[in-house]
């Protein structure tokens, strides 16, 4: 039987909540490790399934994993084998699309099953495969295994991209830091997880330049040597918590959080009307007399994150007057919407990518579906304000990238529990 959490709604958040290390930024770095033959340890790793299983991949694929504490993690890839690839597993995740990079690197000729993740959209890997193409790697789809053949010496390129794709960027990072001579990437993704890759690569040996930019260059090196690491804290964790203390009409504060990688998410808090105050990698969230609906355009970073557009939705059914989310990237990213209607809340969905709120409006509780990881999150959040209780099915989505999300909101006064 699956869990799920019952909440029961109405109770103001408060304390204080720690912030976990960023799940998209470890699933890069993960991957990276197999760049080197050496050993890396990485600390600060999110406690969640989808770094635990991206860990378990490489670790049936021959890795020596090591755990030194509970989010500390010491790597030796020298021994792995794309055959060993768990094929049940690999599909699970969208991460998994990252170890491309390290293992064209490493084997030339090998085979990966489909990647998996979040249904939000089509997610094809075209721009991936355009990007590998241009260092002369041969790909090719068949029998549900994508075959990959590199030339046996990479050399740098200049790579333009077809989209800001952040595990485009991510993919071709990790080529160009083993290819020979400078790779240019335009149109690279600037999101804090592309800085962490881009600074782990750097703590290898690989030379680096434009990280945060949308143009970087490396200098590629024979070798890389193992490193050691630390995740930078999760934003969109610290971005749903805001939300839960500025939406039950609490106060507390976000510990260990980096405000700069939330500048554009935080400056929509301040139009809607929530009070907050940041001091050095501490945000804390005040009472607010009102919020007001505002027009949300997600863009890519450092714009306003799609991964927060789904709890933003939620405050919004509370702001008063009209708010539009208008949201490109992905043609399902509005499926918590349909499920927060079910609890109330008037919204209208004008096409796959716009949607109108009308707020203020009471939310009474009822049981509802998480499709994935945000939504989820987003709908945590409805559970908290929602009148009565509110049952939400399908949780181990929510936990692919959320670290006891349960317990963190319990110790702030949260009535949830997972039944």
């Amino acid at each position: 039987m699956t869990n799920k959490f019952l909440i029961k709604g109405g109770a103001p958040l408060s304390g204080e909540v720690e912030i976990s290390g960023y799940k998209n930024s470890a699933g890069a770095i993960i991957s990276a490790v197999l760049l080197s033959e050496e050993p890396s340890i990485i600390d600060n790793l999110p406690q969640v399934t989808d770094v635990l299983d991206q860990i378990e991949i490489i670790k049936q694929m021959g890795a020596e994993v090591e755990w030194l504490s509970q989010r500390k993690v010491k790597i030796n890839p020298k021994n792995i084998n794309p055959e060993k690839i768990p094929i049940n597993l690999f599909e699970k995740m969208r991460v998994s699309v990252l170890l491309i990079g390290p293992l064209v690197i490493r084997f030339k000729n090998f085979k990966i099953p489909h990647p998996g993740g979040d249904k939000i959209g089509l997610r094809p890997i075209a721009t991936h495969l355009q990007a590998l193409e241009s260092f002369g790697i041969k790909t090719e789809e068949k029998d549900g295994f994508y075959h990959f053949k590199a030339p046996e010496k990479l050399e740098g390129k200049r790579v333009v991209l077809k989209e800001f794709s952040v595990t485009a960027t991510e993919i071709i990072m990790m080529l160009a830091s083993r290819a020979k001579g400078i790779t240019k990437i335009e149109i690279a993704a600037a999101e804090p997880q592309v800085q962490d890759l881009g600074n782990f690569l750097r703590k290898m040996g690989s030379e680096v330049e434009g990280l945060g930019t949308n143009s970087i260059e490396i200098t590629g090196k024979e070798k890389l040597s193992g490193a050691e690491f630390s995740i930078c804290p999760d934003l969109l964790e610290a971005g749903t918590f805001f939300i839960a203390f500025a939406i039950t009409g609490g106060e507390g504060k976000i510990k260990n959080v980096n405000p700069e990688h939330l500048t554009f998410f935080l400056e929509k808090m301040k139009d809607i009307g929530v009070n907050f105050e940041i001091s050095g990698n501490e945000i804390f969230v005040k009472k607010s007399d009102e919020f007001t609906g505002t027009k949300i355009q997600v863009l890519p970073y450092p714009g306003f994150p799609t991964d927060l557009q789904p709890q933003t939705s939620v405050l919004l059914t509370q702001a008063k007057g009209k708010s539009l989310i208008h949201d490109p990237l992905y043609e399902n990213r509005f499926q918590h919407l349909h499920e927060l209607r079910k609890l109330g809340a008037d919204i209208e969905v004008v096409d796959p990518h716009r949607a109108l709120i009308f707020g203020k409006t009471e939310l009474v509780g009822g049981k509802i579906n998480a499709s994935d990881i945000r939504s989820g999150a987003a709908l945590i959040l409805a559970g908290l304000v929602a009148k009565d209780e509110t049952t939400i099915e399908n949780i181990s989505q929510i936990e692919r990238g959320h670290e006891k999300i349960e317990e963190k909101l319990k110790n702030l006064g949260a009535q949830i529990k997972r039944i």
